[in-house]
């Protein structure tokens, strides 16, 4: 989610490299790419957070109330294995062929029957075997449609790029919320509702979007791809953005991915909300305030041309929202973190996004390398909740989730200052 040169004076070998490639993007952004990046992005979130944080956590626990902690947390875990794997191999994919376009669509098309099969699903095994199929193939979407800002957008304008994907979060946060609160009585429908709704948009963007075909890639044998995948982290830069990302998501997503439990078991809630109310009354205040940090962020970050100072900041303001539940589980103290936490999370997404870019190791491995990046962003979300349930059992409620969630913000933030290429 944003970009313009280093101020350093050096550039990243992603930058060197484009600068000089003949397939390198244009100087002017394609018309309606950046709603379109917005569309699909936002239609991406819409599906994480509508269905695991309102409706599988739903279900899990109409199947079994007095586990349903354990039982989300071992959901989840499992389900990473699938995230982490699919998003680089279907961005490694995507470089060889060349193309976007084609796994986006696939992407978004299959997300429909796996939504499918989770509706249909009875038992906690059922759930899992089905979440998977969905996190590989929102993970082949997500994959493709990130490595769309390196491939067609100039540096110059990897701000306003990194804003409109940013924007997504926010967005798609609302719409998950919403639409969640809405089927929480019928969550297969909803579930067909959030696969149609990933779907159209994937149709949307291919369809509205013109791709010049990038050169095809030779084959590599497995041991080498995978040797490969390893490399992208052996360079400085590229591995601590890996691991501030890592740490910050993993913080932020323990928390809203078990926001639901949260409130019910939590939150000291006005007479008369309900939990699901209550969630899809968070998710738009935390949503509005994400929509202004994430402008306001990728503006500022390429008008100062700072990356590291906005990152840094907006982690630590995000360990301090993560404070404020944790010393009361009023209302009052979940309406000020949604809505500070929001501002942080927005602001640090949009500007680590255009650092991101920045420091790719090589250009004509961008979605490659894109994806193994995507493993520090997708991989915290559906692993998240396991480390969740792990700290709240072991400890006996939310208090230490949140404190340990703010440690890891704290440790994002930490994570920026080695990277040398980028201010």
């Amino acid at each position: 989610m944003a970009l313009s040169s280093p101020g350093s004076g050096t550039t990243s070998a992603a930058g060197s490299d484009a600068s000089s490639d003949a397939s390198a993007p244009s100087d002017r952004t394609g018309r309606g790419l950046l709603p379109l990046l917005l569309v699909g992005n936002t239609a991406m979130y819409a599906l994480y957070i509508g269905v695991a944080g309102v409706l599988l956590a739903l279900q899990v626990e109409d199947i079994d109330p007095a586990n349903k902690v354990s039982n989300f947390g071992l959901i989840a875990g499992v389900s990473a294995i699938f995230a982490t794997v699919f998003n680089p191999v279907a961005g490694a994919l995507s470089d060889r062929s060349g193309r976007r376009n084609p796994w986006i669509l696939g992407g978004g098309l299959a997300a429909v029957p796996a939504m499918l099969l989770l509706g249909l699903a009875n038992t906690i095994l059922l759930i899992t075997i089905a979440w998977c199929l969905g996190q590989a193939v929102m993970n082949v979407y997500q994959a493709a449609i990130t490595s769309v800002v390196p491939d067609r957008v100039p540096m110059s304008a990897r701000g306003k790029a990194s804003a409109a994907v940013g924007l997504g979060l926010p967005f798609g946060s609302t719409l998950g919320a919403l639409v969640g609160a809405a089927f929480s009585e019928d969550y297969r429908t909803g579930y067909l509702v959030f696969g149609a709704v990933v779907a159209g948009a994937a149709v949307l963007f291919t369809a509205c979007t013109r791709e010049q075909r990038l050169p095809a890639r030779a084959s590599m044998p497995v041991k080498k791809q995978l040797a490969a995948f390893a490399g992208a982290l052996k360079d400085h830069d590229f591995r601590w953005a890996f691991i501030g990302r890592a740490l910050l998501v993993l913080g932020y997503f323990a928390v809203t991915g078990y926001q639901l439990y949260v409130v019910q078991d939590h939150t000291v809630l006005p007479d008369g909300m309900k939990p699901e109310a209550a969630v899809a009354l968070l998710m738009p205040l935390s949503s509005v305030a994400m929509v202004v940090s994430t402008v306001l962020g990728g503006y500022l970050s390429d008008r100062f041309d700072r990356r590291k100072l906005f990152v840094g900041a907006s982690a630590l303001l995000s360990a301090v929202a993560l404070v404020i539940p944790a010393v009361s589980s009023s209302w009052t103290a979940m309406l000020a973190f949604a809505a500070l936490n929001g501002l942080a999370f927005g602001s640090y997404m949009a500007v680590d996004t255009a650092l991101v870019t920045m420091v790719l190791p090589k250009a004509e491995d961008a979605a490659r390398d894109m994806g193994v990046l995507n493993i520090a962003n997708a991989g915290p979300q559906i692993i998240a909740p396991f480390v969740a349930s792990v700290v709240v059992s072991v400890s006996g409620g939310y208090t230490a989730l949140f404190i340990v969630a703010a440690v890891l913000a704290v440790a994002g933030a930490a994570a920026v200052k080695p990277i040398r290429s980028v201010r």
